[in-house]
């Protein structure tokens, strides 16, 4: 079995995995970076992502920006609750940023990042299964399979981004997790008269709908119970447009086209601790929220840089550093106040407008109004969406 030793160990390798190992290629650190997965062969993903102005900065800071194949700015958000009174509208004059996010492909993502790992020289290996982990108060250890062979590697630091499973094995982790019972359907779809720019969040009792520009087309996030997912995801085409556009109204027209629609579960799912001995958990490894307001990946790129902001300060090749107890309680410390708003943003979103009880949706209704009639309250909200909470 071959034993190999780095200073950071990062088990996950999508992109909040890829991105701290980017970041940390500017500092004398030796990384290994595991992907459970072989390289995808899909390239047809449809999976869109919502990155904030934020993230676009955090990925141009790391050279993925210009990689990019297409990336369409989003420069108004408007936010209206089906069937009831009040609506909101974000731009980018109030929010004093030049744009609010963009969507881009998640395949094209993933591509532009792992090119500049190579570029880079990265030790990123795919189809690397790990099995097993350690840890000491000194160093973490971890065993994994690759190509039918075992193979063992030491470090400072483990980092899990790998969405949830290795922490089972880390000891003081634990999950809270709350099923929302819904799914989320995803598709490409083209409309008569898009509107250059603009993104869509429409609530509905069964959850929200979002149209995210996405190129000359939009990128539709549409959550609903899970029953209800099933039949949608089984209608042909032509019944699958009708039903969206009963749900989203004629703001843009006629919905003519809906590309390869898929479906997966969601839940808010987040651990107890986001560290312990020598290891720290990021991005889904650390909380998994649900899609509403889009805020899931950029939380997670902010765990990235933060973390590497940490690991930083430490000298490189200095015993029992990166990965101290004190590191990780310093990172933890700056982590919390913007994760702990996160997850109750999202939460109380769904939880407020999925709710069929008047006085409920008349609060919502009022919230959005007073919302759109306050300009520095539209600020905040935009910033926070934007940059998270920090401090």
């Amino acid at each position: 079995m071959t034993d190999q030793q780095f200073d950071v160990i990062i088990a996950g390798g999508g992109p909040v995995g890829m991105a701290l190992a980017l970041a940390l290629t500017e500092y004398e650190f030796s990384v290994l970076l595991l992907e459970a997965r072989k390289l995808p062969e899909n390239v047809s993903d449809p999976r869109p992502l919502a990155l904030s102005y934020g993230s676009h900065l955090l990925l141009q800071r790391l050279g993925v920006w210009e990689k990019l194949t297409q990336a369409t700015p989003i420069t108004t958000i408007h936010i209206s609750n089906r069937g009831h009174f009040g609506d909101a509208v974000l731009t980018t004059e109030e929010a004093g940023v030049p744009a609010l996010g963009y969507v881009v492909n998640y395949h094209d993502l993933y591509e532009s990042m792992r090119g500049l790992l190579q570029a880079h020289q990265v030790n990123y290996q795919t189809g690397a299964q790990v099995s097993g982990i350690q840890t000491s108060p000194s160093l973490a250890q971890v065993t994994y399979q690759q190509d039918e062979s075992n193979k063992l590697a030491h470090s400072s630091l483990l980092v899990l981004a790998d969405g949830g499973r290795l922490a089972e094995q880390v000891e003081g982790i634990r999950y809270h997790v709350h099923d929302y019972r819904q799914w989320a359907v995803v598709s490409n779809v083209q409309v008569v008269a898009p509107e250059r720019g603009a993104a869509f969040e429409r609530f509905t009792l069964d959850g929200p709908l979002a149209l995210l520009p996405s190129g000359d087309d939009y990128a539709l996030v549409w959550t609903m119970p899970a029953t209800k997912a099933e039949e949608i995801l089984q209608l042909d085409d032509q019944s699958f447009l009708t039903c969206l556009h009963d749900h989203f109204g004629d703001r843009m027209g006629s919905i003519i086209r809906a590309g390869k629609r898929s479906g997966f579960p969601l839940a808010l799912k987040y651990a107890s601790a986001v560290t312990s001995q020598r290891t720290v958990l990021i991005g889904n490894a650390a909380q998994t929220l649900h899609p509403v307001a889009g805020q899931g990946f950029n939380l997670g790129l902010r765990d990235a840089w933060e973390l590497v902001d940490e690991i930083r300060h430490v000298p490189a090749g200095v015993a029992g550093e990166p990965g101290s107890a004190r590191m990780l309680a310093m990172y933890n410390q700056r982590r919390q106040r913007d994760k702990q708003a996160g997850r109750l943003f999202t939460d109380s979103l769904v939880k407020l407008f999925t709710a069929d009880i008047p006085l409920c949706q008349t609060f919502a209704g009022l919230g959005l109004t007073a919302l759109d009639c306050l300009p520095p309250a539209k600020r905040f909200v935009a910033r926070r969406m934007i940059f998270g909470a920090r401090g």
